[in-house]
């Protein structure tokens, strides 16, 4: 077997500060606990908490164990950042460069009387801090097919999209969004908030699919942009497996394939892309040997 990896792929920009942002914090020895999982890979997280760093998912949580609490890079709504203040605590903001500019994006269209309508999952943290910078103007739609679009739209829209989503998705939101009220919308505002690392590793994977039979994609279950990887990849007509860890490799998913593709999210460090690479190298060894 041969074993390509995506050109693009591991810690974008964006978590690789996040992280070191809060390793840099707690070699200082400050007590910080952070507002949820500083990124959405279950790894990184452990390797945080073994620095001392905290989780916690609801600010009132937050206690005297710490003085001081991380903005993940995921963001949090426009007033969460003075709510810790209020409380004495001081404040690490790591919010991804790109999610801060969705959030002002929606502010700023809140402000100028647009519903802001948001094309991402709601229960994810992202979309939930960036509802928090709508002014209360916001609604937050899930996919394209609009099955969850209110009766009512009032005339003036701006759209947005979760950052992870893919430029296509987004289009096709876009469209269907206007086809269906377009009895409705007299002005409609489409802010691209796309983040760049994303769209590039997008971008890898769809053409590393063109090379391999059999793709590998590397990262948490609960990351967005990893699970739209995979779906990338089927998408793309090839047999696809998600995986967090080396743990979770299969032999008999290799029965067949030469070409195995290694791709991963924003989200995932070297050292678990490097263990899976190792465990595909040892399973190709193994079904060699027993040839």
């Amino acid at each position: 077997m041969k074993i390509h990896r995506a050109s693009d792929m591991g810690f974008c920009f964006g978590v690789r500060r996040a992280v070191d942002m809060m390793k840099e914090a707690a070699a200082n020895g400050t007590r910080v606990t952070t507002l949820g999982q500083v990124v959405h890979n279950p790894q990184v997280v452990e390797e945080l908490e073994h620095t001392g760093i905290r989780v916690k998912e609801d600010r009132s949580a937050v206690g005297v164990e710490t003085d001081t609490v991380a903005i993940t890079a995921h963001g949090v709504g426009e007033t969460v950042v003075r709510d810790i203040e209020d409380r004495g605590l001081k404040v690490i903001d790591t919010t991804c460069q790109f999610v801060s500019r969705s959030q002002r994006a929606a502010r700023n269209l809140a402000e100028r009387g647009f519903t802001v309508i948001i094309f991402g999952d709601p229960t994810h943290p992202e979309v939930k801090g960036v509802l928090g910078w709508c002014r209360g103007r916001g609604i937050v739609i899930k996919d394209e097919s609009l099955e969850d679009l209110p009766d009512y739209l009032p005339s003036k829209i701006g759209v947005i999209s979760q950052t992870t989503h893919t430029p296509e998705r987004f289009a096709v939101f876009v469209a269907n969004l206007m086809r269906a009220r377009i009895d409705q919308i007299t002005e409609i505002r489409v802010v691209n908030v796309l983040c760049n690392a994303t769209t590039s590793q997008q971008a890898a994977t769809r053409d590393l699919t063109e090379d391999v039979d059999l793709m590998i994609v590397v990262g948490g279950h609960n990351s967005a942009n990893t699970r739209h990887l995979a779906e990338l990849s089927r998408a793309n007509g090839v047999e696809t497996y998600h995986v967090e860890t080396a743990d979770e490799l299969k032999r008999e998913w290799f029965d067949g394939h030469k070409d195995i593709g290694v791709t991963a999210g924003a989200s995932t460090p070297d050292f678990s892309i490097d263990a899976v690479v190792e465990r595909i190298e040892e399973i190709d060894a193994a079904m060699s040997a027993a040839v």
